[in-house]
């Protein structure tokens, strides 16, 4: 365990997370405008990594979030409870017609050399309400959580959402929870909200109070207004820009104890190779690159996040924490829809080397 996150050992809650419930409408290689058929997934990048935490490494996970009450939140929330993750709503009444809603995703996942396309119905969505005061944190904190996260995405939904998110991480500090933030950047959510200054400022206050940060350089620039690097990248797997930035993370915010983020390069739809790479402590740390065949690539980021929380909650040493991540996010993408399927035997079959050889 990273000897600068002061990780409780015992509480009633492992991991919670604050972040917006969505479902995906997935049309699998068929385009989108041709489709006929879809699968339903439910996602949210918080979620995500509740939802892996607690089925595939066992721990006992819970999520903040908005919940509307009609057939599509029953959807979403049976889901939730299937995972085995503990909710904690604020409930709004739908009023048949146009909401407050749950945000719908539309994707298709592409094949070979079509890429995948997603697209959103964020309209009049419930999360978006969410506000400072909706929650009693000394409640929900009561018996004690080891660790909390929330994400970029979620801030970027409303200058609400924003201020919620810097209460809550405030909170977790004050109970004793180490804190994590996924940067998550996305430039046309924020747009609506005053763009990418705006980004900076409302991410900087919640950033005040979170010790471990999930992101690339691109999501180090434009979500903490870090200066870019001055020497580009020599491949999308070339680690040197990431751990360059770090310094400059750092000064800006010195109580940031660590930085993660996967590191991929696409050469089709179907074939990533995929690393993982994190800064704990002053000391870096790399996984192997593995050459993937991927199935779903939505939702491989949160797949690593969980991982290597995991690791780190579960006291494995900075470097096997990494692997882990790097292990769960790989065995996601083989996987249709945005949460696991893995066990936590097989994940650490993989970070230690293992293969894709049938299994007798």
């Amino acid at each position: 365990m990273s000897e600068g996150l002061k990780i409780r050992k015992d509480a009633e809650l492992d991991f919670l997370s604050l972040g917006a419930l969505v479902h995906r409408l997935d049309t699998g290689i068929i385009p989108f405008r041709k489709a006929t058929e879809c699968a339903i997934h439910v996602s949210g990048g918080e979620f995500n990594v509740a939802a892996n935490l607690a089925d595939c490494f066992g721990m006992k996970t819970g999520i903040v979030s908005a919940m509307s009450d009609y057939p599509i939140g029953d959807l979403i929330a049976e889901r939730v409870r299937a995972m085995g993750v503990k909710p904690f709503y604020k409930h709004f009444k739908h009023d048949g017609v146009t909401g407050p809603n749950m945000a719908t995703v539309y994707s298709d996942r592409g094949y070979g050399v079509r890429g995948p396309v997603v697209f959103y119905n964020r309209a009049n969505e419930a999360a978006a309400q969410l506000k400072p005061g909706d929650f009693d944190w000394k409640v929900i904190f009561a018996g004690g959580v080891r660790w909390v996260h929330s994400g970029g995405i979620f801030a970027a939904l409303s200058p609400t959402t924003a201020e919620l998110a810097a209460e809550m991480m405030k909170a977790a500090k004050e109970a004793g929870a180490v804190t994590s933030f996924d940067l998550n950047f996305r430039e046309k959510l924020w747009k609506i909200h005053g763009g990418d200054r705006r980004a900076v400022e409302t991410i900087a206050r919640i950033v005040e109070n979170v010790d471990v940060l999930v992101g690339n350089e691109e999501d180090l620039q434009k979500g903490l207004g870090i200066p870019g690097p001055e020497v580009a990248a020599k491949s999308k797997l070339d680690s040197s820009v990431f751990f360059g930035m770090i310094d400059k993370v750092v000064k800006k915010h010195p109580h940031v104890k660590a930085v993660a983020t996967t590191l991929r390069e696409v050469h089709a739809t179907n074939h990533h190779s995929w690393s993982a790479v994190a800064w704990i402590d002053g000391k870096t740390f790399s996984a192997p690159t593995a050459e993937l065949t991927v199935l779903d690539r939505v939702g491989g980021g949160d797949g690593f996040a969980a991982g290597f929380i995991y690791g780190l909650l579960a006291g494995e040493a900075p470097e096997e924490a990494v692997k882990l991540g790097w292990a769960h996010g790989a065995l996601l993408t083989t996987f249709p829809g945005d949460t696991t399927m893995a066990t936590v035997d097989q994940v650490r079959a993989f970070a230690q080397g293992g293969s894709a050889r049938i299994q007798r």
